[in-house]
């Protein structure tokens, strides 16, 4: 089974970031990273990303990579927002598909809206329907998750942890994997997490990062306070 992960928009897209300053991307793009590291812990599954951290790879761009991929499962990880760029009452956690309401992309966007409520225990803004460019123009089923509203005080301070992220991350990858009935074969499994280095200059983050990728290590930077 093939499953694209789009971490929606980039580091330097306008506009989207929380009042206090916070970039939607960072929150996409390490969500998604947890997604990857369970859902690969799963035989028969391979992940690939349709997002870039070096740009703010266009949409269609993005489905292009699905449909050459041929992708089984489309899935587009965002943080939410209201208002006019000051913060916001608007919470709670929705999940999108397109407007046709396909069968297969409903059904698992129940799902995973069921499963990630309960585990972050926000508010249910429900399935909704939306002719978003992912949504529309994606071959596979496909889901836009919005995990929580980076304009509301007490959320964005929640989408700032790494212990949300991994927790919207994990709900999401389990509530796939119990909807096409594929097992997690880490269950019984003693990991052992590696560390390499620690910096304060974001930049020698990022290039020991690509440098491990590309000796074949699923690595990624989290913000430490």
């Amino acid at each position: 089974m093939k499953i694209v992960l789009d971490a929606g928009h980039g580091y330097t897209t306008p506009g989207k970031r929380s009042p206090d300053g916070m970039k939607e991307y960072e929150f996409n793009r390490e969500t998604a990273a947890f997604i990857k590291h369970y859902l690969e812990k799963s035989k028969g599954i391979t992940v690939h990303y349709a997002h870039e951290d070096e740009r703010d790879v266009p949409l269609g761009e993005r489905t292009r990579k699905s449909h050459a991929l041929g992708a089984d499962l489309y899935l587009s990880i965002h943080a939410n927002a209201a208002g006019s760029g000051k913060w916001h009452e608007a919470n709670g956690i929705e999940t999108y598909v397109h407007t046709s309401k396909p069968k297969e992309s409903l059904s698992l966007a129940e799902k995973v809206q069921h499963d990630l409520v309960k585990a972050t225990q926000l508010k249910s803004r429900g399935v909704k329907t939306a002719n978003f460019q992912v949504l529309r123009e994606t071959k596979c089923p496909a889901l836009l998750i919005e995990c929580g509203f980076m304009t509301n005080q007490q959320e964005a301070a929640l989408l700032r942890t790494e212990a949300f992220r991994k927790t919207c991350g994990e709900s999401i990858a389990k509530s796939v994997l119990a909807h096409y009935k594929l097992k997690n074969e880490s269950s019984s499994t003693i990991l052992y997490k590696v560390q390499i280095g620690a910096f304060t200059d974001k930049k020698k983050a990022e290039t020991l990062v690509k440098k491990l990728a590309k000796d074949g290590y699923d690595a990624f930077i989290t913000k430490q306070t």
